[in-house]
């Protein structure tokens, strides 16, 4: 399972259950708040209720009956409409009943229970006691909602407990509204868990983002390319990208020794053991002839030393940069006239011709030197495998959002078994004017140079014939 989708599990899971004990516990809570918002009212009407009995007594504490039923009588007939909030209210629904000291009902605002004992109902016993009374009481056993509740108060005279007042209310309105308040609290519970949700697939992209960068960086190094660490902060997470760049850094640096001493031991065996044998051969009496061909091998495999060595130079400088340095604006035409010129003994010799189609104006972006040299690798590897007196071609253009420079030749192209060695590091092809190897490192510095600048190089045969070789650069700000 990915590590993001691990989060958005683990956190939507987290605020799942959160929010699901939040909802019970609010909606458990929500009837017996109800309840205690109908009862407190009940408490004041009680008390009210109460005094105006007793001040109504006679003096023979006679109870007026007769004005209570007809007060009682217009108010269940009112019709009336009251909106409290989502609740449309249209008629009275309070009820009273008055008991003497002995808890006998002496009036019932519903007419069905006068006469009757209620001195064991809750609310009356304990008003008598002179204690708080109230009960909520079921008319029917299986409905909670037909619970009435009863809120009772002590009718006092003279200082002693005369009679009892209970008042009622039917708990249905406030389970109308704990029924409402239900449903805003579901439909909020799922609001906020899509919004947990959102925020949680927000901070699990949040988390898992720098670590695909990471990751993304870590397979460009593994498959060799140029890639500057990704910027990640000062957290832990950015910490750990510092940490790979600097084993990477470690780590390139210990391969990259190993197989440069490699690759230079291996290549400078040859040309070694061609002087050392000359050299020895030299301390025998030999013809002038003989010496002077073993004095010219000497020379010709002492300047192909110099020639590894210099260009075993350039190119570890080139592989171990990471980024340009100095980059700007560079004139192609008067990169090609700097690289004519210092070629011109050679072609000069060999009679060779230099064409160039390079439209004024064109510039690319990169460190001059780098591309110069690159460039002129290019160009004497076209002249190294062009027949004396033949052409070579170098043609620069603007191409999507880069300079295309193509160097041809009229040699005898690249043989199929070569295509895919031709950019390996020390891997060369007989010149066929001389029959002898190049260092093998031009076209492998040409390419280090391009994929430092962010573009590339191939060599191919050209349909016309010779050899085709195409550097493409960025392009500057004015192309």
């Amino acid at each position: 399972m990915r590590l993001g989708l691990r989060i958005l599990l683990c956190l939507s899971a987290a605020a799942g259950v959160a929010l699901w004990f939040m909802v019970d516990w609010v909606l458990k809570d929500l009837r017996p708040r109800y309840l205690e918002a109908t009862e407190e009212p009940l408490v004041d009407t009680a008390h009210l209720a109460a005094a105006w009995v007793g001040e109504s007594l006679d003096r023979d504490g006679g109870f007026p009956a007769e004005t209570l039923e007809r007060v009682f009588a217009d108010l269940h007939d009112r019709r009336f409409e009251a909106r409290i909030y989502d609740l449309l209210k249209t008629r009275s629904d309070l009820g009273l009943i008055v008991t003497d000291a002995e808890g006998r009902v002496v009036f019932d605002a519903q007419g069905q229970a006068t006469g009757e004992d209620y001195s064991q109902w809750r609310d009356i016993l304990l008003t008598l006691r002179g204690e708080y009374g109230a009960r909520a009481t079921r008319t029917d056993p299986d409905d909670p909602a037909s619970s009435l509740l009863h809120v009772a108060a002590p009718v006092i005279r003279d200082g002693r407990i005369v009679g009892v007042v209970s008042v009622s209310k039917p708990s249905s309105t406030a389970h109308r509204f704990m029924e409402l308040a239900r449903g805003k609290v579901i439909r909020a519970a799922w609001a906020i868990g899509g919004v947990a949700v959102l925020l949680s697939a927000l901070l699990a992209a949040w988390i898992v983002h720098p670590v695909r960068r990471l990751t993304r960086y870590a397979r460009a190094v593994g498959r060799g390319e140029r890639v500057r660490p990704p910027r990640l902060g000062r957290d832990e997470l950015g910490e750990m990208g510092r940490a790979l760049e600097s084993m990477r850094t470690a780590l390139d640096g210990k391969g990259y020794v190993e197989s440069y001493v490699q690759s230079l031991t291996h290549q400078l065996k040859s040309p070694l053991s061609a002087i050392r044998g000359a050299a020895e051969l030299l301390q025998e009496d030999m013809p002038p002839e003989r010496r002077a061909k073993f004095l010219a091998n000497i020379g010709t495999e002492s300047e192909r030393l110099h020639q590894i060595v210099d260009r075993m130079l350039q190119l570890a400088s080139v592989e171990q940069r990471q980024e340009l340095e100095g980059a700007g604006p560079v004139d192609v035409a008067e990169l090609l006239a700097d690289i004519r010129a210092s070629l011109r003994p050679e072609l000069t010799a060999r009679a060779l011709t230099l064409d160039t189609d390079i439209p004024p104006g064109l510039t690319l972006t990169g460190e001059r030197f780098l591309v110069q040299q690159a460039l002129a690798n290019l160009v004497q590897n076209a002249a190294d495998f062009s027949p004396d007196g033949g052409r070579i071609e170098v043609r620069a253009e603007a191409e999507n959002g880069a300079i295309r420079v193509a160097v041809r030749d009229r040699g005898p192209g690249l043989p199929g078994y070569a295509a895919e060695r031709v950019f390996e590091r020390f891997y060369s092809l007989p010149r066929p004017r001389t029959g002898r190897k190049g260092s093998g490192l031009g076209l492998c510095f040409a390419r280090e140079v391009a994929a430092l600048h962010g573009g590339e190089v191939s060599l191919s045969n050209h349909p016309e014939g010779g050899a085709e070789a195409v550097m493409l650069l960025p392009a500057g700000h004015g192309d």
